[in-house]
């Protein structure tokens, strides 16, 4: 990195450009865009993070935390195999800080000014064009008209999912990245990529699934503090500092990742997270697959669809459309969930099926972000 910089530096004379790459890192530390390196446990049981930094093993499957074992002497004593070479974490998440990032949306003032367009702009037909325009942003200012009164709080979105960085090779890998989206900005520019914030680059080679909640500490942690206490910045459009606080209103996922998010199974027969337990699905007899009939339910009651009984499953459809369950019905049927997060692993190296079907799979840690802050929940998927 260093010899191109020397050669851009030939090339453009009068360009301002760091010495070497040393330089350039000091540059991007002073901009705030630094991350952090946290430690985790090789089948996703914990973070070393936090009280855990100085363990050494995992306090749930007690595995090591370095790809190279101590080697313990016959007295006890434990001594590294190398003692020139640094232990090396089995694997490592990638975290970047979210308050600095946030700062910098209003350190220039044409940014700054955007992220107030939510509040300032007109819509007069009442057309749908930006989530403010939308139910779930309506709602959520009549609850906490002290958060809504501040414009320049951020409302954020929290999108997730896998990818194979060795696509072109056979190589089966997965690296979830976590965005988030501030939705202060007009719909030309929110979901834009010099938009978007990179939260956390979860490591692979397996997805995450379930325990990906293990992951998402540092981050929960930063927006309970953004909610409750908010951090000071500077506002470079009005020339004034303000306490800027957030709230994540939202997640964007597919249907896999909803199910890994929320915590309710999406691979049963009750997979519809709108309709709960009160889903009815049909198993196909050839294909083996649940087909869900039950969309019938949401048409007007007298329409001809419901008395069709051919060309749908056989049955007059004479039910309501279902109730989508409230904040408080679903912290009711997982206060009793207790499942601990990890990979379990045999002796023999495969893992273990579960002996119950659970369709809370477990208590999502949103669950325990929204109940020590706001008492709502908004999950959108696509």
């Amino acid at each position: 990195m260093s010899m191109v910089i020397e050669l851009l530096k030939e090339a453009f004379q009068h360009a301002k450009l760091p010495d070497s790459f040393n330089d350039m890192k000091k540059i991007i530390r002073k901009l705030g865009f630094t991350y952090e390196t946290i430690h985790v446990c090789r089948n996703d049981c914990m973070l070393y993070w936090g009280d855990d930094a100085s363990r050494h093993t995992c306090k749930v499957c007690e595995s090591s935390r370095w790809k190279t074992a101590a080697i313990v002497d016959d007295d006890g004593s434990a001594e590294k195999k190398k003692k020139k070479k640094k232990q090396q974490a089995v694997k490592v998440l990638r975290y970047f800080p979210l308050k600095p990032r946030l700062q910098h949306f209003f350190m220039s003032s044409k940014t700054a000014e955007s992220m107030r367009w939510h509040a300032n702009s007109e819509n007069p037909d009442g057309k749908l064009r930006h989530p403010r325009d939308g139910k779930a942003w309506k709602t959520f200012d009549q609850q906490f008209p002290e958060f809504s009164s501040e414009p320049r709080n951020v409302r954020l979105g929290l999108a997730t999912d896998g990818f194979n960085p060795y696509g072109s090779m056979s190589m089966s890998y997965s690296v979830w990245p976590v965005l988030l989206f501030p939705y202060n900005l007009p719909p030309w520019m929110s979901m834009k990529q010099t938009s978007t914030i990179l939260s956390m680059i979860i490591p692979g080679k397996q997805m995450p699934g379930n325990d990906i909640d293990i992951y998402l500490q540092p981050l929960i942690k930063e927006l309970k503090e953004l909610w409750s206490d908010g951090v000071p910045t500077f506002d470079a459009s009005l020339k004034e500092t303000f306490t800027m606080r957030a709230i994540l209103l939202w997640t964007i996922s597919d249907y896999p990742g909803l199910g890994n998010l929320s915590g309710w199974n999406v691979h049963t027969g009750l997979a519809c997270p709108s309709c709960n337990y009160d889903a009815k699905y049909l198993r196909l007899r050839h294909g083996k697959k649940n087909c869900y009939m039950g969309h019938r339910r949401f048409l007007p009651e007298n329409h001809v669809f419901r008395k069709d009984k051919q060309q749908f499953d056989g049955l007059i459809e004479t039910r309501d459309s279902p109730i989508t369950p409230s904040g408080s019905v679903i912290l009711q049927q997982i206060q009793n969930v207790d499942v601990t997060l990890g990979k379990k692993i045999d002796a023999v190296g495969k893992r273990r099926r579960e002996d119950v079907i659970l369709q809370w799979r477990k208590r999502s840690i949103f669950f325990s972000y929204l109940i020590g802050n706001i008492f709502s929940c908004v999950t959108i998927w696509m």
